[in-house]
Parts: C-alpha cells; sequence; structure tokens
C-alpha cells in the first residue's frame, strides 16, 4: 500500500491523540462518562410504609419552631419555645434609681432557606411570652416546659420573614437613629413585671449567670391558638442572635438622667439551654388512619400514598422485594446505575404548604440505630450527586443508590429498614428533624400516576 506524505502525517497525528488520551472510550462523547446510563434496565417494586417519628432532642438547635399551623392533610402542628436570658455582663448594674421605659422580647427569625414554612399573606399570629416556673433541664420535643400562669407580653401580627423591619437604636447621650434590622418578632413585655423583677435586682444577683438563671428561670413563647386565624405556620428562631431589650431611665451625677438600652442575650448551648416542644394531632386525617391499619404480610401494599414530615413528625419506610432474588431472575449482574426516584402525589403541594425541598435517605443497622447508605458516604463531599433535593419541574426526589442497590442483590448488607425523612435543606440529617417543618406526600408503586420507583441500569456477568 502507497502512502503519500499527507496520508503519513494524518496516521501520525491521530496515533498521537490516542495514545494520549487516557480514556479512548470517551472520545467523541458529548456527555460525562460518569452519568451515563448504561446496561439493560428493569424498573424494581418499591414498597412504603408511613411511621410516626419518636421524640427528639431539642438541646442546642440551629434554629427553634415557633409556630401553630391547620394543615387539611397532616392535621394541626403547634411548637413553643423555652429560652434561657442571661444578663449582658456579669454584675451588671442598673445605675442609680432606674425606671423601665420598655421591656422588649426580640426573637430574630432565622436566615437560611429553612426560616419560615407556612402562609405569611393572611395568617394572623398572636404569640403569647410567659416566664418560666422552672429552669430548662428536659430538651425532649415531646417534653412540656412549665410556665406562669401572668401573661408578660403578647403580639398579634402577619409574620414576614423575609422582610427587614425599622427600629430605633437608643445610644445613651445621643440622639436616637432609625435603622434597618434583619426579619424578627418584637414582643413588648409587661413593664411593672420587668421593672420589679430585674431593675431592682442587686449586682450580686447578675454576678454569675448561673445565679441569674436560678433567680429568673427563663421565658416561654407560643402561639395562642384561639386568638389567631388562619392556616398559620412556623416560623425557625435563631436563638443566637435573639435578645430581651430593656430600656430604662437612670440618675447620673454628671448629666442628670440619662436614657440606656441594654440587650440580655437569649442564647442556646448545653450551659444556657433553650428547647422546643411539639405536638401533632393527626386527628380525623388519612395519616392517623394509616398509623392505626398499617400495612400486612397479607396486605403489603393497601394505600396510594404515605407521608414525610418535619418537626419530628413522620418518614416513609422502604423496602425492595425484588431485590432478594434479583440474580435468580436476572442472573449475576453489575448495577451500572440505581436510581431511586420518588415522586410527590399529584394535587397535595401548594402554597403555604409547599413540597419539602429536601429529604433524606438512610438505613437501620442490626440494632435499629440510624446509619448513612454507603452512596451517601461516597458522595458526601458533593452531596447533589447523591440527590434528595426537591425537582420543582418534574414534581420528584431522585437519589442514587448504586453501591446500595448492588450490596442488597448481592447479599453482602441486609435491609434492616431504609427510610426517607424531611431534612433541613442544608443539613443531611439521619435523626428526626425539628429545624425544617417541610412535608410531602409520596405516591406509593401503587399509584397510577405518580410513584416511587426504582431503576437499574445492569449488566449481566458470567
Amino acid at each position: 500500500m502507497k502512502f503519500t506524505k499527507q496520508d503519513l502525517l494524518t496516521l501520525l497525528i491521530g496515533l498521537f491523540l490516542f495514545a494520549s488520551c487516557k480514556n479512548p472510550d470517551g472520545v467523541g462523547l458529548d456527555v460525562d462518562p460518569s452519568t451515563a446510563i448504561t446496561g439493560t434496565l428493569v424498573t424494581s417494586e418499591v414498597r412504603s410504609q408511613t411511621i410516626e417519628e419518636p421524640a427528639v432532642s431539642t438541646l442546642n438547635l440551629s434554629r427553634y419552631p415557633l409556630g401553630y399551623m391547620v394543615d387539611p392533610v397532616f392535621g394541626k402542628t403547634e411548637s413553643s419555645v423555652a429560652m434561657t436570658v442571661i444578663p449582658s455582663s456579669l454584675s451588671y448594674d442598673f445605675g442609680t434609681s432606674p425606671v423601665l421605659d420598655s421591656a422588649v422580647l426580640v426573637l430574630r427569625i432565622d436566615t437560611t432557606a429553612n426560616k419560615f414554612y407556612g402562609d405569611t399573606t393572611s395568617s394572623q399570629y398572636s404569640i403569647d411570652v410567659y416566664q418560666l416556673t422552672n429552669k430548662i433541664t428536659t430538651y425532649k420535643s415531646t417534653d412540656v416546659q412549665a410556665h406562669n400562669a401572668q401573661l408578660l407580653g403578647n403580639v398579634k401580627k402577619k409574620l414576614y420573614p423575609n422582610t427587614p423591619i425599622k427600629v430605633f437604636d437608643i445610644i445613651a447621650t445621643k440622639k436616637d437613629t432609625l435603622k434597618s434590622v434583619k426579619a424578627q418578632i418584637r414582643i413588648p413585655l409587661d413593664k411593672t413585671f420587668i421593672q420589679s423583677q430585674l431593675l431592682s435586682l442587686p449586682t450580686t444577683a447578675t454576678s454569675t449567670n448561673a445565679k441569674f438563671i436560678d433567680y429568673f428561670k427563663g421565658l416561654y413563647a407560643e402561639v395562642n391558638k384561639s386568638n389567631s386565624s388562619g392556616t398559620g405556620g412556623v416560623a425557625f428562631i435563631n436563638l443566637n442572635n435573639s435578645y430581651l431589650q430593656l430600656v430604662y431611665k437612670k440618675t447620673s451625677s454628671s448629666s442628670g438622667v440619662d436614657t440606656v438600652s441594654v440587650n440580655f442575650p437569649v442564647s442556646s448551648s448545653s450551659a444556657i439551654p433553650a428547647a422546643a416542644t411539639i405536638k401533632h394531632d393527626y386527628t380525623g386525617t388519612a395519616v392517623r388512619t394509616q398509623l392505626d391499619n398499617p400495612p400486612t404480610d397479607l396486605n403489603p401494599t393497601p394505600y396510594t400514598v404515605t407521608y414525610t414530615q418535619g418537626l419530628a413528625g413522620l418518614k416513609t419506610k422502604l423496602s425492595f422485594p425484588q431485590l432478594a432474588n434479583f440474580t435468580t431472575t436476572y442472573g449475576k449482574v453489575i448495577v451500572n446505575k440505581a436510581e431511586l426516584v420518588v415522586d410527590l402525589s399529584g394535587g397535595t403541594f401548594a402554597y403555604p404548604f409547599n413540597a419539602g425541598q429536601r429529604l433524606s435517605l438512610y438505613r437501620w443497622d442490626i440494632a435499629n440505630q440510624p446509619g448513612n447508605i454507603v452512596d451517601y458516604t461516597n458522595f458526601a463531599s458533593a452531596p447533589s450527586l447523591f440527590g434528595g433535593y426537591f425537582d420543582s419541574i418534574k414534581n420528584r426526589y431522585v437519589f442514587i443508590i448504586t453501591s446500595y442497590v448492588q450490596s442488597l442483590i448481592d447479599k453482602t448488607a441486609t435491609d434492616y429498614g431504609t427510610f426517607i425523612a424531611p431534612t433541613a435543606y442544608e443539613t443531611f440529617q439521619i435523626a428526626p428533624s425539628a429545624i425544617t417543618a417541610d412535608r410531602s406526600v409520596i405516591g406509593t408503586g401503587t399509584n397510577t400516576t405518580n410513584k416511587a420507583k426504582l431503576n437499574i441500569y445492569y449488566t449481566k456477568i458470567n
């Protein structure tokens, strides 16, 4: 065969290019090979069951739920917050003859994606404040935090978690100035009570945080259900940026009477604790029906939907009955890709009860303790590759669980329970979440239009 110089040059260039390519199988492809789906597709059955979450610790939460809402699907949910207040500084001195002008409990609404769930358009929220009877020593979401009967403060208003507000900045010996601050709930407190309980304190009562907490105990905030209106919602409060603001006058030897503004911080830590009490009432709902009448061996798929709900509400247990005999049916295989597709049931997500922004997927071990599945661990540095984020175009969630499915098929792992549950958008949680109120209604395998399914792409091997 005769080569021209041009033919020889073309051949050498081609050989050079292919020799330098580390992955020749990818030449000419316009997709990322790591995400390309190859092999034979089979859609495997997914069974699901609604499970009620256990109580969860509310100590050291990143944000605290405060609210009340009536959901036509999930019933009633309410959450109150007990909080510890500490002096602005140790041995704080209120000065000579202090007289209170105002006392306001300032609750900063969180700034994350999970700052609020529910109605911000028409609902009116009536928020009451009381003094705690005892120091906070219990933290389960079901624990009742006792408080005194005397109402210390109330505010009734709509809540706008994305709207800054204007407040006066009071500086001693200077003119008050108006400033803009991030969304917050400001609740005026009883002046007579604060005057007698706080402004009359000697400096010895504020010499340590522990002494002050022993004396004052703390504050308790809840939504007054009978005085509120609308479907309601839940605001998430950043207690580390909340405080009790006291504005008072004191006598000064140099300038006569000075106006002073001081903030007593509200905090959330093991030493300065806070706690939330969360209640769910499913009376008269389809949720209650499912909880009272779970699937049985004789009727493993009685429902067309299951439920997930934040604030330690509900999760969905999944099972994959066809995986146990997968090799018997299809032979020995390598799973190229396995995706769990979780579709929402149509017509169950609309303002103010929008679909949850993110779901977690995890498994139980032999002791029924939650743990991550191997695929989440593999994708820990890039959680979007694992999935679970709400797709608002297709109204679904997708999880990539290739390694987990391979291990169940090969029987190198045992499915003691696989679960999906709401999780905070920015934090993947495998324990019941108290920092998001999101909920989702999920189509089951028997749903004719929207269903949970497991797509397995495999290659048969000898």
